[in-house]
């Protein structure tokens, strides 16, 4: 099951960061996790929003340069060695990982983590079998 991430092109300059934010804040869109990955000169900000599609169309509108990718999105145990079980099993299937990212769950037992891996339905698969949550768009997009 796939979760819709947004990328953002932001160049690296005051104000750029805080004017993306400020437009999704102005068209309600809430942020619910993020990432961002910088040079020198400019940064990729990788975004689980509330609404997805209207936020890509609201970046596009402004001449924002935004791409969405399908990322799966999973619960693992709040505890140490949690993370690793997880990629452990991702391991195990032969499956790389370009990038991931964690956010808090309503649950004080769990975190969510956003992975971005070479293919969503073999790593959700091989999660799900090795009883991993893998998440919908609504346990994500809620939260």
């Amino acid at each position: 099951m796939s979760i819709k991430q947004i990328s953002i092109f932001v160049e690296n300059k005051p104000g750029k960061l805080s004017a993306v934010t400020a437009l999704l804040r102005d068209n309600g869109i809430d942020i619910r996790a993020l990432c961002i990955a910088d040079t020198k000169d400019f940064g990729i900000l990788r975004l689980i929003v509330n609404n997805p599609d209207k936020a890509c169309q609201v970046l596009k509108e402004a001449e924002c340069t935004v791409s969405i990718t399908n990322v799966i999105a999973i619960g693992i145990s709040d505890k140490p060695g949690g993370l690793a079980a997880a990629v452990e099993v991702l391991y195990a299937a032969n499956i790389s990982v370009e990038y991931m990212y964690a956010f808090i769950s309503k649950s004080d037992s769990e975190a969510y983590v956003i992975l971005r891996v070479q293919n969503n339905e073999t790593a959700s698969a091989a999660l799900e079998e090795n009883g991993f949550k893998v998440l919908s768009p609504e346990d994500v997009y809620d939260v």
